[in-house]
């Protein structure tokens, strides 16, 4: 497994200073943050901003493996004009994540807001579907695969989505916060995804609120399991903390942090190997 830390924990900075920052504290990889996404983008064309950010990284040993697309982009948007927009936007993104040789690209499933304008959960299903199809469909030939993120959803709901679909473009990625909020079992989760798994958002919570906190502190995840099973299905993705919550505090003591962080995931890895 590749450890990281996305992004955001650094999001006051540039992507170049985010590179350097994590780079001087023994980082290799990072999950591009959604925050950072969008500073790319306006700077100008997808495919030469991110070019450039892979030219800059790989300069200093650093790589994107991972990133999160447009955070708030629904693709089951109610309005068929306004959700054909969203995924005109997302393509740009993933031009952006090509350019950056993204692997995973993480995407939320969408739907709130058909739900909150009296959808059927069967139309929400068929839309979204329809969405993903056109994103895999765009993606064919390029290096992102589109993870799809557990919202709320169990793993079987997630599984469904991927088989609909039925493209080597679309995956999954667990948010073990999330699940937690819904007192998911982890290690199914992970066993039932297997190779569909290609995607991690590592946080703790207290398991009523999204605290998106490190493990082992305050909160309730099972890291047993989850650890367990990550061995047993042989992942070898990347190791992605992410947690808005440990962001609390002054830049320059997030920084000091940045140290423990990763001793904390080196420990947790290295543990989940020899067991």
């Amino acid at each position: 497994m590749k450890i990281s830390l996305w992004s955001a924990y650094l999001m006051e900075q540039s992507p170049e200073e985010m590179v350097s920052t994590f780079v001087k504290h023994g980082y290799k990889y990072t999950e591009l943050s959604d925050e950072h996404g969008f500073e790319l983008l306006q700077r100008g064309n997808p495919e030469k901003t991110g070019r450039a950010l892979y030219d800059y990284a790989a300069g200093h040993g650093f790589a994107f493996p991972q990133g999160h697309l447009w955070l708030k982009a629904d693709i089951v948007d109610p309005s068929q004009n306004h959700r054909l927009e969203i995924i005109d936007e997302l393509k740009k993104w993933l031009e952006l994540f090509g350019a950056l040789d993204i692997s995973a690209g993480v995407l939320h499933p969408g739907g709130a807001n058909a739900r909150a304008a009296g959808w059927s959960e069967e139309k929400i299903f068929d839309t979204r579907s329809e969405s993903l199809r056109i994103l895999t469909d765009f993606q064919k030939g390029r290096p992102t695969t589109i993870t799809i993120e557990n919202c709320g959803e169990d793993v079987d709901a997630l599984l469904k989505i991927t088989d609909a679909v039925e493209s080597d473009k679309l995956a999954i990625c667990l948010d073990t916060g999330h699940l937690n909020l819904i007192n998911g079992d982890q290690e199914e989760f992970i066993r039932k995804c297997g190779a569909k798994l290609q995607a991690l958002h590592i946080a703790d919570n207290l398991g009523v609120n999204d605290d998106h906190i490190l493990p082992y502190s305050a909160g309730t995840v099972d890291w047993q399991g989850v650890m367990s099973a990550l061995k047993a299905i042989d992942y070898n993705k990347l190791f992605n903390f992410e947690v808005p919550g440990e962001r609390n505090c002054p830049l320059e003591f997030r920084i000091a942090k940045l140290d423990y962080i990763l001793n904390l995931a080196e420990f947790m890895v290295k543990r989940a190997r020899s067991r």
